[in-house]
């Protein structure tokens, strides 16, 4: 990453993307790409791919393109995905255990170590071998093992005070699933995942024309 320089959201959101159309590219055996068919896979301008890559140095060479295993290995690198992330589960109802049964996070380092609920209905089992434990222990366990990540999937009136202790007891990254925003130290990251705003977005590009044909008569 070149020093000093503050890179923005939109251009760390795409990196992900980079990420799976490189490692697509590498399962079809594709040894190199130029700016221009990788931006034609992608949907966006080769410009904007040189941009965004050159935020973090310069791997393409003029004439030949990008050595896609070499430019896959540094996004991978430039998203820490070449270390393991060890997460918790706080909240381990329907959706929660939908998280902890996805293999992907694991094959990308990203593993669940252990649950924890306030259900006597869940307390004591296991979802995909991760035991579930009594959120009241949830202290002492994070003093006892290193843990990267909680993954929050607990109800809107909850997630405040839970966020509180764990980052209270040490874990630094906050996976938030709540609707709700998180009052936190600055040093704590938090990524909100808003499944219905994300629905609610779809349903507005849904009936885009229409909303705009009202406006402009409302106008008129």
């Amino acid at each position: 990453m070149r020093e000093g320089k503050k890179i923005s959201s939109a251009v760390i959101k795409r990196l992900p993307r980079y990420y799976r159309y490189l490692g697509d590219l590498l399962d079809k055996d594709i040894l190199r790409i130029s700016s221009k068919d990788l931006s034609q896979r992608m949907g966006i301008t080769a410009s904007q791919i040189r941009q965004d890559l050159n935020h973090f140095g310069c791997f393409g060479q003029q004439g030949y393109g990008y050595n896609v295993e070499l430019l896959y290995q540094e996004v991978q690198h430039i998203l820490g995905l070449d270390r393991r992330y060890n997460i918790i589960l706080v909240g381990a109802g329907n959706f929660g255990q939908v998280l902890v049964n996805n293999q992907n996070f694991t094959n990308r380092g990203f593993v669940f170590t252990a649950a924890f609920d306030n259900s006597p209905d869940v307390i004591g089992k296991t979802v995909n071998g991760i035991n579930v434990y009594d959120v009241a222990t949830i202290r002492d366990y994070i003093s006892k093992n290193h843990v990267d990540i909680a993954a929050l999937c607990v109800p809107p009136n909850a997630v405040q005070d839970i966020a509180k202790t764990v980052t209270d007891a040490g874990i630094k990254g906050v996976w938030n699933f709540s609707h709700n925003d998180l009052r936190l130290p600055e040093d704590i990251v938090v990524e909100n995942v808003r499944l219905t705003d994300s629905l609610m977005t779809l349903s507005y590009k849904i009936n885009e024309d229409e909303i705009l044909r009202r406006a402009v008569r409302d106008v008129w």
